[in-house]
């Protein structure tokens, strides 16, 4: 098994929609619908136009597994509009947003890959700080594999009126001299 990572595109939007997709249908089977409901986020325009900016302002990265796509994620420079009543950082950063893998990937460290990928994309680009955020309800789950992968906690926060309960993190990379 060989995972190689390379550049996403617009054409590489259904595949992400589809990992995107595999996750709430992985979600809803474990009983954890708090994070991205219970329906295909393919069929959310408002996730769909997220992918699409996202990807328009920054770099989108696929992970492949033996040539399959299995893994992606999108590197930007700043958070989402979601976290604007956020302090900013005050620096230059990169930001990470929908990282996702094929679920038939499970366990192979895609993910892994693809944030280590990230940090190194930080590190060429000049910038030491590298955030995410996640959901960081439930067991907290998704919060623990990012702290596994080095990154903080920096501020917990909620989005919307149903309250959903977020975890914004950091990560200090090296920076390229």
């Amino acid at each position: 098994m060989r995972i190689t990572i390379r550049d996403g595109g617009p054409d590489g939007i259904p595949s992400i929609l589809a990992m995107l997709d595999g996750c709430v249908e992985w979600l809803v089977s474990q009983g954890r619908t708090g994070q991205w409901g219970t329906r295909p986020l393919s069929q959310s325009p408002k996730t769909v136009e997220s992918v699409g900016r996202y990807m328009a302002e920054g770099s989108v990265y696929m992970a492949d597994v033996d040539g399959v796509p299995a893994g992606t994620l999108t590197l930007t420079g700043s958070a989402g509009a979601h976290l604007s009543h956020l302090p900013q950082p005050g620096e230059p950063e990169r930001y990470i947003h929908w990282l996702a893998s094929d679920r038939r990937f499970a366990g192979l460290g895609v993910g892994s890959a693809l944030l280590a990928h990230a940090a190194e994309e930080t590190r060429r680009a000049g910038v030491s700080l590298l955030r995410v955020d996640c959901y960081a309800g439930d067991d907290g789950k998704l919060v623990r594999y990012y702290e596994a992968h080095g990154f903080t906690r920096a501020e917990a926060f909620t989005v919307g009126e149903n309250e959903w309960p977020g975890q914004l993190l950091a990560r200090r990379v090296q920076a390229a001299s």
